[in-house]
């Protein structure tokens, strides 16, 4: 009976271990399964709201982190629009034509047709040789049609010879510019609000005074302004056109200067100066000559006239 007893004991014990054991690990599945549903159902909706925000994103333009914002609840980075960049762009085209004049039409219209102008044109035609004609016309082009008006004029005029394009980045300056205007604009607000308030004759003076060259100031940046607002809308093309048989301008760049190259410089610039010289004594030498014959004669004159002079005798005693 004690044998039963112990036996039954031990089974009980044995059977709670055991019931334990599984209820722990039931609720352990069931935490990780939770887990694993919560951690996909937050992966799906970051999906989906990355998704919905994607259409957003490419019509913004590109972000730049500029920095790290810190607090009690930790530091982050910070996102923050790049400004729109202002660039002057500029470029030299070369081509050749049959029809130069015509060339320089059609070129014209291409500008016309994007939204720009023609600033300057100048053509060269000789009579008895046309087909050595020449053209230089400088376009003026919409910044946002300049790439592919660019195209045009390389291909519609005739054969494209050369290219050369040049992009100068002028944010800077235009930002120093705008803030120059709003800081002229303020004080010329304050000093107005100051001169309202002028008691004397001498303060209302010396207020409108620091008013006009507030306001001179102001015109001056507000042309810049402008200038520099026409320079970034619009790309500057400087467009050549040569006939079929007219030769090509080369623009050689120039060599470094040597010794051979200065001595030559050095002696070029001796002979100039002795030529010169050389040049200054014979236009001189004539007068010379008639002032030194008129100079003898004249010395000869008075020596001859105090040789005919009688000369004095010894005074007398009484005398």
């Amino acid at each position: 009976m004690r044998n039963t007893a112990r036996g039954t004991r031990h089974g009980v014990v044995a059977g709670l271990i055991v019931s334990s054991v599984l209820l722990g690990g039931g609720m352990f599945l069931a935490g990780c399964s939770g887990g694993s549903s919560s951690v996909a159902s937050s992966s799906e909706a970051a999906g989906q709201a990355a998704a919905a925000n994607q259409p957003a994103r490419a019509a913004m333009p590109s972000a730049a982190a500029i920095g790290s914002s810190g607090g009690q609840s930790g530091t982050g980075t910070t996102a923050r629009l790049a400004p729109a960049s202002s660039i002057i762009y500029t470029a030299q085209l070369t081509v050749r034509a049959r029809d130069v004049s015509s060339a320089a039409a059609q070129a014209a219209q291409i500008a016309g047709g994007a939204g720009g102008y023609v600033s300057s044109e100048t053509i060269k035609v000789n009579p008895d040789h046309p087909s050595e004609a020449t053209a230089s016309v400088q376009l003026k082009i919409p910044v946002a049609a300049y790439s592919a008006t660019l195209g045009q004029l390389g291909h519609r005029l005739g054969s494209q010879l050369a290219l050369q394009q040049q992009a100068q980045d002028v944010t800077q300056r235009v930002a120093d510019v705008n803030s120059q205007v709003a800081s002229d604009q303020a004080a010329i607000t304050q000093l107005r609000a100051l001169l309202s308030h002028a008691g004397s004759v001498g303060d209302l003076l010396s207020v409108q005074n620091q008013i006009n060259s507030e306001e001179s100031n102001l015109e001056s940046m507000q042309a810049q302004q402008r200038a520099l607002s026409h320079e970034t809308s619009y790309a500057t093309v400087t467009l050549t056109i040569l006939g079929p048989k007219a030769k090509p301008l080369l623009h050689r760049p120039k060599a470094p200067p040597t010794l051979a190259g200065g001595f030559g410089a050095g002696w070029h610039a001796l002979r100039v100066a002795v030529s010169w010289t050389l040049a200054f004594l014979g236009a001189i030498a004539p007068f010379a000559v008639v002032l030194a014959v008129a100079g003898y004669v004249v010395y000869r004159g008075r020596r001859w006239l105090n040789r005919r002079r009688p000369t004095a005798g010894p005074a007398s005693p009484g005398s």
